[in-house]
């Protein structure tokens, strides 16, 4: 537990601690999955951010409001992320707490065992569908996206779920992302020239989906 005294020698050794438990988190993170420079920074220094909130608030009655408000925040910061930036956040969030109620060695097995099982799941795809693709495309504003292409994929697809809808160029154009199953046979090219022939020639996409990222491939 953190001592009622408090030494800038102690509260930079607390500081460094936690950047560098964010530094393993971010690079953990970054191994299988695409991170922008903003999102790798918030993963590096949440730990210490959290960190010196909790031990500013140490033994008073405010640390539980603090500590409420401080997840308040994180919920508005990840709430257009995908689940998996949310879970990379609240570890973060989870080691600066640890970290500021002075349990290093517990904040460091804890970062640990986290990250690994993390770099695991991602190395060995567990979860992921080997069949499931995501498909993005672009459509004109005038061009209702409701239905549209259901005759398509009746024809080509097993499965479709349509996941996000979303406007670009000023509204001209809607953005659609869909997750499908090809069916067996089915080729994707034919699947691609059928869509384009609807949409009017704009941008297709088709990837796996456990390579598209939900904050940023629209």
């Amino acid at each position: 537990m953190l001592d009622s005294t408090l030494t800038i020698t102690s509260f930079l050794i607390y500081i460094l601690v936690s950047l560098g438990l964010g530094l393993l988190i971010a690079v953990s993170y970054m191994i299988r999955n695409r991170s922008g420079r903003s999102f790798t920074a918030t993963l590096i220094l949440l730990p210490a951010v959290v960190c010196v909130v909790i031990m500013m608030v140490n033994g008073s009655i405010g640390a539980g409001v603090a500590v409420a408000g401080t997840f308040g925040l994180v919920r508005f910061r990840s709430a257009p992320g995908s689940a998996k930036e949310i879970a990379a956040v609240f570890l973060a969030m989870a080691t600066g707490i640890i970290c500021g109620m002075g349990y290093f060695i517990y904040a460091l097995c804890f970062t640990v065992v986290i990250c690994l099982t993390m770099v695991i799941i991602d190395l060995s795809g567990l979860g992921e569908s080997k069949d499931s693709k995501e498909l993005l495309i672009s459509i004109p504003e005038d061009l209702d996206y409701d239905g549209v292409f259901d005759d398509i994929f009746d024809g080509f697809t097993s499965n479709r779920k349509l996941i996000m809808v979303k406007t670009s160029d000023m509204g001209s154009l809607f953005r659609l992302k869909y997750e499908v199953t090809m069916k067996n046979g089915k080729s994707e090219k034919d699947f691609i020239d059928k869509l384009r022939t609807r949409n009017g020639n704009l941008p297709i996409t088709i990837c796996l989906a456990s390579r598209a990222d939900t904050s940023t491939a629209l």
